[in-house]
């Protein structure tokens, strides 16, 4: 691990001459438990449910037993609500007794036993958005803690804090990991409370950065935020890259909120935007079908396309969409959708109009079945179908 000792000059002078941790490389991939569980502390009346130390290893349990852990879900991430609400006399975080009455470096002991790693969540202010204790003056204490305890991932949020301080504060954080000599993946919510963010600032310091609304159980929420990256307003797309992503939240898959095809269409974009794949849900009530769409290792593999560029829209005509993403072995990753109506739609257009204009052509594969579509020149026309808020995704091969 590279350890930045002038955090202040050298993440200003070369973009990649700061954290460098090795971690992120393609978008990271595991389960977190903040839109499904929320800060549910109580353990006498829900304790199946609650956040606990048993509910991460059921988690832990499931994302190998369900074969999750095969696919690359790898992180099991505690958010908000886990410590107690005061600090220790020496000032250090102590974890909620009667809900993790093992400790967290037990925990991580236990995921790290499955072959996962163990992410836990902070806070760059005074508090917690909980209301627990947040990280502001001290977050060299607490990422020693962290480390100490065997954490893999830290995510970093922004409540009870001054927007002005977090262009310092979330660099001296990451200096501080970087400090304890143990690799821990960086989540920042750094952008999602700057009106303007400097992205190439923020991607100097974070793996990962949340940067709109937390997403909500609903089609408004996924199809709000999916337009927000397709809008891609001061260009944070090309930001993207191994090592540093663009986070738009949760994978609700398996949830209430989304019909089949709007779940298809979660994962279908969040493979396109080269986005993180953490699920929160309950992995020990999945029901198959959407538990198909979350192990579709073809989906994943353009998700962790080791490129890791992001993929952006390119055409926005009514209810219809296109994106595209560039992938390795000059490959293009390109997704069809279809965000409303009541009928199924048809699309036809030539393959110079998505971009793809290879003299030789293309080799067309549908994504979710692995299913051949066709060889198509670049002046050749695709005319596909799509039922109202699903995708076709297809991997156009060049020959």
């Amino acid at each position: 691990m590279k350890i930045i000792v002038y955090f202040t000059v050298a993440c200003s002078l070369a973009f990649v001459d700061c954290l460098e941790n090795g971690l992120a490389r393609t978008p990271p991939m595991g389960w977190l438990s903040w839109e499904r569980f929320r800060c549910n502390i109580d353990c006498v009346n829900d304790p199946d449910n609650c956040i606990s130390e048993n509910l991460y290893k059921a988690m832990a349990d499931e994302l190998v037993k369900g074969g999750y852990k095969d696919v690359g879900y790898e992180y099991v991430n505690i958010d908000d609500c886990w410590p107690l609400v005061n600090r220790d006399a020496k000032g250090f975080l102590v974890a909620d007794p009667k809900r993790f009455p093992s400790g967290i470096k037990a925990l991580a002991d236990y995921v790290h036993s499955k072959g996962l790693k163990l992410g836990i969540y902070g806070d760059f202010g005074t508090k917690t958005c909980g209301g627990y204790p947040g990280s502001k003056f001290y977050m060299e204490q607490d990422a020693n803690t962290f480390a100490s305890w065997g954490i893999d991932s830290l995510k970093l949020d922004g409540c009870y804090s001054r927007i002005e301080d977090m262009p310092f504060g979330y660099p001296i954080m990451e200096f501080y990991l970087n400090q304890t000599g143990r690799p821990i993946l960086y989540s920042c919510s750094w952008p999602a409370y700057t009106a303007t963010p400097d992205y190439k600032a923020i991607a100097n310091s974070c793996n990962i950065w949340r940067n709109y609304d937390d997403i909500q159980d609903s089609w408004d929420s996924v199809s709000g935020i999916v337009e927000f990256y397709g809008a891609n307003k001061l260009n944070f797309s090309h930001i993207a890259g191994p090592g540093r992503f663009n986070d738009p939240d949760m994978l609700i898959i398996g949830n209430f909120g989304l019909s089949h095809n709007q779940q298809r269409y979660q994962m279908a974009m969040w493979a396109i935007m080269a986005s993180p794949l953490y699920m929160s849900n309950d992995l020990r009530r999945m029901p198959e079908e959407s538990k198909a769409i979350l192990l579709n290792k073809n989906v994943i593999a353009i998700n962790q396309d080791p490129l890791g560029v992001q993929g952006n829209r390119i055409i926005k005509q009514g209810d219809i969409e296109v994106w595209t993403r560039p992938l390795q072995g000059n490959s293009v990753g390109v997704l069809f959708s279809c965000i409303g109506g009541a009928t199924t739609a048809q699309v036809k257009l030539a393959l110079t109009n998505i971009g793809l204009t290879n003299p030789s052509g293309y080799n067309l594969t549908e994504v979710f079945e692995g299913r051949f579509v066709g060889i198509f020149k670049p002046n050749e026309s695709l005319s596909i179908s799509i039922d109202p808020y699903d995708v076709f995704l297809v991997k156009a091969a060049q020959l």
